[in-house]
């Protein structure tokens, strides 16, 4: 893995990330010098030296809204394809991990809750979309297509509401 920077081409190791509110998620790696580099643009890093050029709308679709988050990793999507709405291309890739904001006020608001869904695209760059702009090929159970009706939850649910 790299990041394409000024200078053209550096390999690092991607092993941290960081959420300012208001900022695309920053990235922290490790560069081949031993240097760490923090708060990395997702768009800025590569899979491959030969990737497609990557701007920041494709990369993201929001900034981040919290700095409070935690990273998933589901068993169930480990490896799974996906496609990815990123801008106005749609991008074949495979799920990497999941990212959720926590304790914001967008989070406690079931309309506006969003995680964030990093995948490593085969055009050799990454994204990270939220679960709506995201559509999975799990093939022992799915027939991908994009869905149309679906709402987002307006209301929260509680079993000990009187």
């Amino acid at each position: 893995m790299g990041f394409v920077g000024g200078e053209g081409w550096e390999e690092v190791v991607w092993f941290g990330l960081s959420s300012v509110v208001g900022r695309m998620w920053g990235c922290t790696v490790m560069m081949g010098c031993g240097a760490v580099y923090r708060d990395l643009p997702l768009h800025a890093l590569a899979s491959c030296r030969d990737a497609v050029g990557w701007g920041p709308r494709q990369a993201q679709r929001w900034d981040c809204y919290s700095r409070d988050f935690t990273t998933l990793e589901w068993g169930y999507l480990k490896g799974v394809g996906l496609e990815a709405r990123c801008g106005d291309q749609v991008e074949k890739g495979t799920y990497l991990f999941t990212a959720s904001p926590i304790g914001d006020g967008f989070t406690s608001h079931p309309a506006q809750a969003k995680e964030f869904v990093f995948a490593s695209l085969d055009n050799g760059r990454f994204t990270a979309q939220p679960t709506n702009r995201v559509l999975f090929h799990e093939t022992s159970f799915c027939s991908p297509r994009w869905p149309v009706g679906l709402k987002r939850m307006e209301e929260t649910f509680s079993c000990e509401d009187p």
